[in-house]
């Protein structure tokens, strides 16, 4: 009989540091949806203050810190990124744990590394730190968000961990070698 063993969605792939850019797994105890009902968005998000010691956040940003976060990721919708939430009457709340690739990408040249994978401003007076957007990393759809001067985290579906590294790689590559011409 063969043990089945849980990998994490990068397992073997990172971390990967090239020139001045690093990225890495992060692995959260739990990452759950949740989405207030109507009228219930004060109610939510003091419940939410009170399990994590952060409020839901507004549109395209994040509160917490970097081992309970919760990050706008749709029209009355967030994911929070850390410890299992208890349920909070008022919301609707799905396990997405084993959905998402999580990473976080590090270093002087991140933001030129992102420049080559999504179309969003990511100039620091546009895309401050405690920003976050649903957006195309590459060709996959994702969630990212400036945690740091020059951190970002981003999050595409699991299945897509490995075309993700790939691509970070690629253009991390292609940052290093402009640093040497």
């Amino acid at each position: 009989m063969t043990d089945l063993l849980a990998k994490s969605p990068c397992d073997g792939l990172l971390p990967l540091t090239i020139g001045s850019v690093t990225v890495t797994e992060i692995a959260f105890d739990a990452i759950t949806s949740l989405a207030p009902f109507k009228g219930q968005e004060s109610a939510v998000s003091d419940a939410l203050k009170v399990q994590m010691g952060a409020a839901f956040p507004k549109p395209n940003r994040t509160t917490g810190k970097a081992h309970a976060r919760a990050v706008w990721s749709g029209v009355g919708q967030a994911l929070v990124l850390g410890p299992p939430l208890a349920p909070i009457p008022g919301a609707a709340m799905t396990d997405q744990t084993d959905a998402w690739t999580c990473v976080a990408l590090e270093g002087d040249g991140a933001r030129d590394v992102l420049a080559r994978l999504t179309p969003l401003d990511l100039r620091p007076s546009v895309f401050k730190q405690g920003h976050a957007a649903r957006t195309e990393i590459a060709h996959m759809g994702g969630v990212l968000m400036r945690t740091g001067e020059n951190r970002y985290g981003l999050m595409v579906f699991r299945s897509m961990a490995a075309t993700l590294v790939h691509d970070l790689e690629i253009a991390m590559q292609s940052v290093a070698a402009r640093g040497r011409l």
